[in-house]
């Protein structure tokens, strides 16, 4: 018999604490369009740290932030992006690369632990001979955790085979980390370590918000 239920839906059906609630509320903001606001400078400032990058950007989803990262790797319209065919990005996301950028999906079979064969994806990669009649493979996205694999998480080290693999091509690497910390303490590896070789990365959950309230 089932005693205690605990929700996983989805981080969208949660409500924040009445710290982080106070918190908000006596956020000194300042306009972000004209890059002055304090809180979203330090907020990315932190971040950036973290994760290991050189600077950090704030929007308003990781359906956003998915598509601006694709967008900048991808930014010549029928380039093409190797990524997972159970991946979110090519699953949930609305075709979004595709409508918005013009951006090709070449999608590669997800395990069950929710990699791509490196095999697999390096005969996704189009030879840049063929341009004439094919998209160009600019970018190859990871998901980590993976969510439809039931949240499993993709190890540093196969993690940097796949960024090896991609530099060896002139190809970037993109990181879906929504689940990036869940993923980080499961395996016991630093973040900024589980994403070294990644050029971007979306980062949709943080550390416990003690670590990001001031």
């Amino acid at each position: 018999m089932v005693t205690r239920r605990v929700n996983l839906r989805s981080d969208t059906v949660t409500k924040p604490t009445e710290a982080m609630r106070a918190a908000m509320a006596t956020a000194e903001v300042d306009d972000d369009v004209l890059g002055v606001d304090p809180t979203v400078f330090w907020l990315e400032s932190e971040v950036a740290k973290i994760i290991g990058k050189e600077a950090a950007l704030f929007v308003s989803s990781g359906t956003m932030g998915n598509l601006i990262s694709v967008l900048v790797h991808c930014d010549i319209r029928g380039s093409e992006v190797i990524l997972g065919d159970d991946s979110h990005i090519h699953i949930y996301e609305n075709g979004g690369i595709s409508t918005i950028g013009g951006v090709h999906p070449r999608p590669v079979k997800n395990n069950e632990d929710g990699t791509m064969d490196i095999d697999s994806v390096e005969a996704a990669i189009r030879d840049p001979r063929g341009e004439l009649l094919y998209t160009t493979t600019r970018l190859i996205c990871l998901e980590n955790a993976h969510a439809n694999t039931g949240g499993r998480c993709l190890s540093v080290e196969y993690t940097d085979r796949v960024g090896e693999l991609a530099k060896k091509n002139g190809l970037n690497l993109h990181i879906d980390g929504a689940r990036i910390f869940n993923a980080s303490v499961a395996l016991g590896v630093p973040v900024n370590r589980l994403v070294q070789t990644a050029d971007s990365i979306l980062d949709q959950n943080c550390p416990p918000p003690s670590n990001f309230i001031k």
